[in-house]
């Protein structure tokens, strides 16, 4: 029997939110498994996708010390320690990532000399804007709902790259992990929000955050799209 969820009204409000834009069905997730997006496209999304994944903990640490209250900042605190593998490196995120870049036939170690997209830059600047400068419910809301529709986008990918036989199921990292523990992990920052749904003030800045969250994502794999099209042009 499952746990009742922690923080039942925002994660219905992010439901709710993630079904009006309809995130599992953008251009870059229909492309992926319809069979029009080409491997080496992929290759290129996911290369540029890695300035995402080896980010996203920074900004997520700069929460962590905003929390007031430290009952509140232990779930995301382990949070922010499963990004870095539990202190094993090799189980980093950003280390998972590259190996599955190898799976699908990217270069890891020549991401240093690869120029970021303007699209990750901007992805990766709202992140950074939102928790570090902006209203706490705003920047834990955004990165609790990217968290949340990561899980079903991961679930998206690593089926589709296993089904076009890009990579095989037993070699599939990285997004079968995500897929199975980033909507426990949204659960924890949606917790650390979940009492300022019943103040009207807060809760604004709530629907705020979970709306900024849900766009700036879709947008990246929107503009990754387009970006990687042209340049396999």
């Amino acid at each position: 029997m499952s746990q009742p969820s922690r923080a039942p009204h925002v994660t219905a409000q992010a439901d709710a939110i993630l079904e009006r834009i309809k995130i599992l069905h953008n251009p870059y997730l229909v492309a992926l498994q319809d069979g029009s997006m080409t491997l080496e496209c992929f290759r290129r999304t996911q290369d540029q996708f890695f300035f995402a994944v080896t980010f996203f903990p920074r900004p997520m640490a700069a929460l962590v010390g905003r929390i007031p209250d430290p009952r509140h900042r232990i779930d995301i605190l382990h949070n922010l320690v499963e990004e870095h593998g539990e202190f094993e490196e090799q189980a980093f995120h950003h280390t998972t990532f590259q190996q599955f870049l190898l799976t699908i036939g990217s270069q890891p170690e020549k991401l240093d000399d690869l120029s970021a997209w303007p699209a990750l830059r901007a992805f990766n600047s709202v992140l950074t804007a939102s928790c570090v400068m902006d209203e706490l419910e705003v920047g834990v809301a955004c990165m609790g709902i990217i968290e949340y529709a990561f899980a079903g986008i991961s679930a998206v990918i690593g089926k589709a790259v296993v089904e076009r036989g890009w990579v095989s199921e037993e070699r599939l990292v990285h997004y079968k992990v995500h897929a199975e523990i980033d909507e426990r992990h949204a659960e924890e920052f949606f917790a650390v929000i979940e009492p300022a749904w019943d103040d009207e003030r807060r809760r604004y800045f709530v629907e705020q955050g979970l709306q900024l969250g849900a766009y700036i994502f879709d947008r990246l794999y929107r503009d990754m799209y387009a970006a990687g099209r042209e340049e396999v042009k």
